[in-house]
């Protein structure tokens, strides 16, 4: 596969990321899934947002090839942690508006950061990393929690960084919407894929097979896993008590359990460490999204691969300016366009508005041959600005 099409399936895995964040926003919950939540919602929570942090490990590494870091680390580490403090500050400044989203850019900027050590790491140092991180940080998550205050589930912003900066801190790290601490695991699995996609020179048949078998295996395995636990009267009867229902409340927890949690367990109880519960932190969330997120990067590239003669760069350019949409997105929903009209939230017509204007900006921006406009604000940031013809006078 060449660089470019690897690069659009890459592209295409973002697209859909975006659009199932989209769908988390503003898709109905309640519905005829299981434990009284809707299908679609089920199939996008906590999924779609764990398919971003792995892209963006594999777009850390694929933008800073090995032997270019290793022959100048602190060039390719000052644009890394330029860029990771340029997105925090544009999270921080959409977190001032109350928009209902627990806006991830802040977050996301600060994750950044974890990729700042291991940038000469080799893929199976990184694999290997990915593996034992989404094993012990839950662990460790829940060690700390229990002896740190309850989150408040405010959305970081400058005002919330400058009243209460040590809470604002904590949240990032440990306890907050998408904690750095546990979702360092998912960097570290884009970056090992990143890195190998590098040493075999493309996503190859032997890559792409592999990200469709790891990452079904690993959903599946995880998911098998948590379905064995919750069969267990004992487990659940732990459960319960956790959050303090009793034992005929069982529906409750599962249709709250379905819907997800604010990004961390309970940590009254370590059972939580094998269930599946969309943004819980536990070892089976992590292993089940980054399971999926391997499963869905592995079918674009197939899907790309297979089928050349489609305009996937332009059907898939809402993945080259995720930024600048996801920005767009959020201010919509801060307005009363949110709330009222056809752009609201918990509607159909909502939800496909937002992902056709998406779409279509993404492939009109792409077609025309420009970056969006925070892209371009982050490349020139990071890169400087592009070099001038030389002058032909004398």
């Amino acid at each position: 596969m060449t660089a470019s099409r690897r690069l659009v399936g890459i592209d295409l895995a973002r697209t859909l990321a975006l659009l199932g964040m989209f769908a988390a926003h503003l898709a109905v919950q309640e519905g005829a899934g299981p434990g009284g939540v809707s299908w679609l919602f089920q199939l996008v929570a906590g999924r779609s947002s764990a398919l971003f942090a792995v892209l963006a490990g594999v777009g850390i590494a694929l933008a800073a090839p090995l032997e270019a870091v290793r022959a100048d680390p602190r060039a390719y580490r000052r644009r890394l942690l330029v860029r990771s403090a340029l997105i925090a500050g544009i999270g921080l400044v959409l977190g001032l508006p109350s928009s209902g989203i627990a806006v991830i850019l802040a977050y996301y900027g600060v994750l950044f950061c974890c990729a700042l050590p291991v940038l000469r790491w080799q893929a199976r140092s990184l694999a290997w990393l990915a593996l034992g991180w989404g094993l012990l940080s839950p662990v460790v998550s829940l060690l700390l929690r229990q002896a740190l205050p309850e989150p408040t589930l405010v959305v970081p912003s400058l005002a919330s960084l400058l009243v209460y900066p040590v809470q604002t801190v904590v949240e990032l790290l440990v306890t907050g919407y998408y904690p750095v601490l546990t979702w360092a695991t998912y960097l570290f699995a884009g970056l090992a894929v990143g890195r190998w996609v590098q040493a075999r020179g493309g996503a190859d048949r032997t890559v792409i097979g592999s990200l469709l078998v790891g990452g079904a295996a690993a959903a599946a395995l995880s998911i098998g896993v948590s379905a064995l636990l919750l069969s267990s009267p004992q487990v659940r009867s732990a459960l319960l008590d956790s959050v303090g229902l009793d034992a005929g409340s069982w529906a409750v927890l599962d249709a709250d359990r379905r819907t997800g949690f604010y990004g961390t367990h309970p940590e009254e109880s370590a059972w939580w460490l094998g269930v599946w519960a969309p943004h819980s932190g536990s070892i089976v969330d992590l292993v089940h999204t980054t399971g999926t997120a391997l499963l869905v990067l592995g079918g674009c590239l197939a899907v790309v691969r297979l089928t050349p003669a489609l305009p996937w760069p332009v059907l898939a350019g809402a993945g080259r300016t995720t930024l600048t949409l996801y920005v767009a997105h959020v201010l919509i929903l801060s307005t009363p366009l949110g709330d009222t009209g056809p752009l609201a939230r918990d509607t159909t017509t909502g939800l496909l508005l937002h992902s056709l204007l998406a779409l279509a900006a993404g492939g009109l921006i792409v077609a025309t041959g420009r970056r969006g406009p925070l892209e371009a604000f982050l490349h020139q940031a990071t890169h400087g600005p592009p070099a001038r013809s030389p002058s032909t006078r004398s």
